[in-house]
């Protein structure tokens, strides 16, 4: 009984194999048959209404936009005790290659909060939907709706009151990490070419945390640290529908529209042995070359990888990384 038990299960595994579409271990499975297992990213925790003990900084889960089925969760500083108090607005997009996390997940809802709480900033934290079942553009889409969303509910009118009592428009970052580093980067293209009424077509500044970029053409020592198949990640993410030199994913594959980015600030962040450590450190002087004529800064933590800062918040390198993040948004 047992001896079959094994031949069956030998016979399983490359039928299975075959099954299979793409595989992204600890991340994403997807199979012929549409099937799509998340591997990892699944895990939620709840907000913190009342205030989180650990910062005292509240949360909420609210609707951004009705018509779209935007959500996002909300971030309120305890220094927005003071009524009145106006802060920076952080719109915050998370990682995940585009495949999985979200806003609940426990490292995204840590970080969001100690960002709200360092700042200190109103931070909104935007739920936007995933790939393969919702290919990119929309994420993009999402994220653009999150910002004009935000906007609006800044006004004093807002119907929102976190933001309509606390949240500055005036002074608004783009902020994600990784895949959504790059949506913080392309919301703020998009901004240029689509201003919102009665805003503009800048925000006061853009962060761009490890961000995902990739192009056909290596760059420096990649992929010397990509555990994955750059390329196909991008085909799955995107449907196939844009190449793998797209703006969407290579900025410098079109110098004209990169020296549009929407904003007069941008921070650059990057570790030794991030995947796309050389695509961030090449960033700088890329859209310098095209003209961008903005102020920009740019911070590598040594000895470090890929989003450390998220599963290992409480390390040293992690709060300095922190603290350059929170000092660029309190000066936007």
């Amino acid at each position: 009984m047992a001896q079959a038990s094994s031949s069956s299960s030998l016979l399983v595994a490359p039928f299975a194999a075959m099954e299979i579409e793409f595989d992204m271990p600890d991340f994403l499975r997807v199979h012929k048959s549409g099937r799509v297992d998340r591997l990892g990213g699944t895990e939620t925790v709840p907000p913190s209404p009342s205030g989180d003990p650990a910062n005292g900084v509240a949360s909420k889960d609210i609707v951004l936009d009705p018509a779209a089925n935007i959500t996002a969760r909300l971030y309120l500083p305890d220094a927005a005790a003071e009524p009145g108090k106006k802060f920076p607005v952080v719109v915050f997009f998370h990682g995940g290659a585009f495949f999985i996390e979200s806003t609940a997940s426990p490292i995204y809802h840590r970080y969001a909060a100690s960002l709200a709480a360092a700042v200190p900033a109103v931070v909104v934290s935007v739920e936007y939907r995933l790939a393969p079942e919702h290919p990119l553009p929309a994420a993009y889409d999402d994220a653009f709706a999150a910002l004009k969303a935000v906007v609006a509910l800044c006004c004093p009118d807002g119907a929102e009151p976190w933001l309509a009592a606390h949240g500055d428009a005036s002074r608004l970052c783009l902020v994600g990490d990784s895949a959504g580093a790059n949506m913080a980067h392309n919301t703020a293209i998009r901004l240029r070419k689509e201003p919102i009424d009665g805003y503009g077509d800048r925000v006061s500044g853009v962060a761009l945390l490890h961000s995902y970029f990739w192009g056909t053409e290596r760059v420096g020592c990649e992929p010397l640290y990509a555990p994955f198949d750059m390329d196909r990640v991008w085909d799955v993410a995107c449907g196939g529908r844009f190449g793998r030199d797209h703006p969407y994913i290579n900025p410098a594959s079109s110098p004209e529209e990169w020296r549009q980015l929407g904003c007069g600030r941008v921070l650059v962040t990057t570790a030794e042995l991030c995947w796309f450590v050389e695509r961030a450190r090449a960033y700088p002087e890329g859209i310098k070359a095209c003209g961008w004529d903005g102020e920009l800064e740019f911070y590598e933590t040594k000895g470090e990888d890929h989003t450390y800062f998220l599963f290992r918040p409480d390390c040293e390198n992690a709060a300095k990384e922190l603290a350059v993040v929170a000092d660029f948004v309190r000066r936007s």
